[in-house]
């Protein structure tokens, strides 16, 4: 698979939510990662929806700025983002995916798949991803 880089700056949310991105630049992929415990599961039991949806568009996001940037650091935003929910995920270790599939100079299409630590499909993505440009006298 390629050594990860792995990144938890400046991604504030994948520290609130205990999350790592890894980075393959030369495969222009992300993942998102996480060991899902009691805090992140509904009252059923299993890992909320927002969960797997945050980890998707997470790996996703950064997977579509990866076409720009190797550290996975141009700011791009969700411009749609459809989830097909396959499985119940229980708490354990969930990897999210993210694998480009098209798009152009403005639009970049992504796909991707939640799996948990046995190799199980739990949901899976497609979204489009539009890139923002710093307007004049900012920086990042």
């Amino acid at each position: 698979m390629g050594e990860a880089m792995h990144r938890t700056e400046p991604l504030a949310l994948s520290r609130l939510l205990g999350f790592r991105v890894e980075i393959y630049p030369e495969r222009k992929q992300a993942h998102c990662v996480l060991d899902a415990t009691e805090v992140h599961v509904n009252r059923s039991g299993v890992v909320h929806g927002g969960i797997s949806a945050t980890l998707l568009d997470t790996a996703s996001g950064v997977t579509a700025s990866l076409t720009v940037d190797d550290s996975g650091l141009a700011p791009f935003t969700t411009v749609s983002l459809n989830i097909n929910y396959i499985a119940a995920a229980r708490p354990g270790m969930l990897r999210a995916e993210g694998r480009l599939s098209g798009g152009g100079r403005v639009l970049t299409f992504v796909e991707g798949t939640l799996t948990d630590a046995e190799g199980r499909l739990i949901a899976t993505s497609t979204g489009v991803f539009k890139r923002l440009r710093e307007r004049q006298g900012e920086t990042s």
